[in-house]
Formats: C-alpha cells, structure tokens, sequence
C-alpha cells in the first residue's frame, strides 16, 4: 500500500465519501486544503449525487488531473483521465457505481449506511477507491507530473 492508498482509506474510513476519499487525498499537491477539497467534491458521491451514475472515485480521479496538470490542454486532460479508467478497468468492469456495487435499483431516498464492520465488508467502495488512487499514482506519476 502506497501512503496515498493509505490516505485514501483512512479518509473514507474517517466519512468522507468516493470522491472525497480520492480527491482529498491529492489535495495538498494539488495546492487545495483537505476542507476545500471536500467540498469541493461532496457533490460526486455516490455516483454523482447518490444516482449511481460514474463512480465517485473515477469522478474525483479526473478532477486530480485538471488541477495536477495545469500545463495540459483539454486534449491531454482527456487522454490522462482515459488512461486512468484503463487501468482502473484492469481491476474492475465498469466506472458505472450502480455496476460496481451490484445494484439493480437505485432508491433516491436511501441514507447512507453506517459505516460500521458489516458496511466495509459488503460494499467494495474501499477496494475501488484505493483502486482509483492507484491508477493516478501509477498514470500521473509516471508523466512526471511531481
């Protein structure tokens, strides 16, 4: 485990949600407080706002890239976050959070669970966030982005 996975778990562990976990975790480089990038990215949670749309640890992965690579146009930014979700992909099938999850409904109305023993063993969110962490790390880091 990297100190980033690290940092990444012990967000998400501590509340902070998908996207949280992974763009808090890259907020000192990225020139961010941890609260700015909290809230920055509370929103993409849950698959952008509970809807189980694309992960939120995906979502938070391409937002560490605009800000990590402010010498990228758009085109690159593009390229960098398509080489994130390959590798991402390397692990798991989907960027879709419903996918991900196991979910056939999406109830909009749902709290979140406690995060509680049984939470962390029957959701993968924490595998797929250290898994999103990972593949920055791995893609940003070897473009020499530090």
């Amino acid at each position: 485990m990297s100190k980033y996975t690290e940092r990444a778990e012990l967000l998400f562990r501590s509340g902070y949600n998908c996207s949280q976990s992974v763009f808090c975790t890259f907020a000192n480089e990225l020139g961010l407080t941890e609260a700015q990038a909290a809230r920055i990215s509370i929103g993409l949670g849950g698959g952008v706002g509970r809807m189980r749309e694309i992960c939120g640890a995906i979502s938070g992965a391409a937002m560490v890239v605009g800000l990590a690579r402010p010498d990228f146009d758009k085109a690159q930014v593009y390229e960098t976050v398509r080489e994130i979700t390959a590798e991402f992909k390397k692990t798991h099938n989907s960027i879709i959070c419903k996918d991900l999850l196991g979910l056939k409904e999406v109830d909009f109305n749902e709290e979140p669970e406690p995060r509680t023993p049984e939470f962390y063993l029957k959701r993968p969110c924490l595998k797929i966030i250290c898994d999103a962490v990972s593949a920055v790390e791995k893609v940003l880091f070897s473009k020499e982005c530090y």
